[in-house]
C-alpha cells in the first residue's frame, strides 16, 4: 500500500480512460486490491530513501504523488523500466480522463 510497512510485489495495470494505475496480486485474481488516480499526479524518480537497504533499491524507486497529495512509492525491476513507467504515467497523467 500506499504506507510503506513493507514491500509488496504487485501487477500493475495503466489506464487512460478513466487514468488510474490499477495494482492485483500477481498470484492471480480479477478484482484490483487498489487504485491509484493519476490525473494531475506527479511522478518523479526517488535517489534517496530512508529506511531502505543502498544495494537493494538503487536506482529503481520511484514516487507518484496524487492530486490529493497521498504519495506512492514503487520499486521497478531495473532502471531502464523505472523510466519507462515513469514516462508512461506522465503521459497518463497529462492526457487521461
Amino acid at each position: 500500500g500506499h504506507r510503506r510497512k513493507n514491500w509488496k510485489v504487485r501487477k500493475f495495470v495503466l489506464r487512460d480512460d478513466p487514468a488510474y494505475l490499477h495494482y492485483y496480486d500477481p498470484a492471480g485474481g480479477e478484482e484490483p486490491l487498489g487504485a491509484i488516480h493519476l490525473r494531475g499526479c506527479v511522478v518523479t524518480a526517488v535517489e534517496d530513501m530512508p529506511d531502505t537497504k543502498k544495494h537493494d533499491v538503487d536506482n529503481i524507486l520511484f514516487e507518484i504523488i496524487t492530486a490529493n497529495e497521498i504519495h506512492y512509492y514503487l520499486q521497478a525491476a531495473s532502471s531502464t523500466e523505472r523510466t519507462e513507467w515513469i514516462k508512461a504515467i506522465q503521459s497518463v497523467a497529462r492526457t487521461g480522463k
